[in-house]
């Protein structure tokens, strides 16, 4: 018998800051592997810190994304929420759950830049950071965590990145946030362990995406032309071995595989995806 190709047919997957980039590529990854599908993102970045920056959506792209994910003949729930706020989180799963049932996949996507020296920074950067990358997974974890356990079965994957193993200057708090979203993903996996739950976590390296063009800008504001940030875009990718960015489908696709049996005895893993570069 040839192999199945929708090994997730009927299982709910929640992807936060699933309405772009690398979010939106895996929810389309797993509604063509057969899951049903909650998606949000952040609606407004109003309450960043200086440092801060985030891909935003609207209404439109809200409704643009429901009816793409719909295609792949799957339920889709998507709306706005905030992984900083607690009520936003807990509101978002319950309408979720009750639509379609207790989540088995959870994949956190949703995460923010912060720029700043730490000589320079201040509090609401840093805490930003933490808020989103860090303690936003920690949420959406702590709400899934106990169906997942009580049906003996669960996927979490967390996105880190290449700055969560590696330092870079004027990026702290941003290297610190994904450096404890791996220690909070390790504990999670061994207290999942005996559920048959897995967790495990993605290091990305460049991903042409609307949040890392924001970092380039951020990190050369001299940039301010179009062709300029493809010409920055194109010099990194010269320096990767395989002479080409990482493409969102490619952490996707890696994405789906962690989330069949055929991956269950991988959790605790911490994978990077950058091409056999560092960074």
């Amino acid at each position: 018998m040839g192999q199945t190709t929708t090994p997730l047919r009927g299982k709910i997957a929640w992807i936060t800051g699933g309405l772009t980039g690398i979010g939106l590529a895996t929810a389309k990854a797993l509604a063509e592997s057969g899951a049903h599908i909650a998606v949000g993102s952040l609606m407004s970045n109003s309450g960043l810190g200086d440092g801060n920056y985030a891909t935003t959506v609207d209404n439109i792209l809200i409704e643009k994304v429901q009816k793409e994910i719909s295609s792949f003949g799957v339920s889709c729930y998507a709306a706005s929420f905030d992984v900083a706020d607690e009520d936003s989180v807990r509101a978002f799963h319950a309408e979720a759950t009750q639509r379609f049932g207790q989540i088995d996949i959870l994949i956190n996507a949703a995460g923010i830049g912060a720029k700043s020296t730490i000589a320079e920074i201040n509090d609401a950067t840093w805490d930003n950071a933490l808020a989103v990358n860090l303690t936003g997974a920690m949420r959406t974890i702590r709400c899934c965590f106990p169906s997942m356990m009580e049906q003996g079965w669960g996927r979490i994957v967390n996105i880190a990145s290449t700055a969560a193993n590696f330092g870079n200057p004027g990026f702290g708090a941003y290297c610190a946030s994904k450096s404890g979203l791996l220690g909070l993903s390790r504990c999670v996996a061994l207290e999942g362990a005996p559920h048959g739950i897995t967790c495990n976590v993605i290091n990305p390296g460049y991903v042409r995406t609307d949040l890392s063009t924001a970092g380039m800008q951020r990190a050369t504001p001299e940039l301010d032309a179009s062709d300029s940030i493809d010409e920055m875009f194109e010099l990194a990718a010269a320096t990767y071995p395989q002479k080409r960015l990482i493409d969102a489908t490619d952490i996707a696709g890696l994405i789906v595989y962690l989330c069949t049996d055929n991956a269950k005895g991988l959790t605790m893993e911490d994978i990077t995806v950058a091409g056999g570069s560092l960074w």
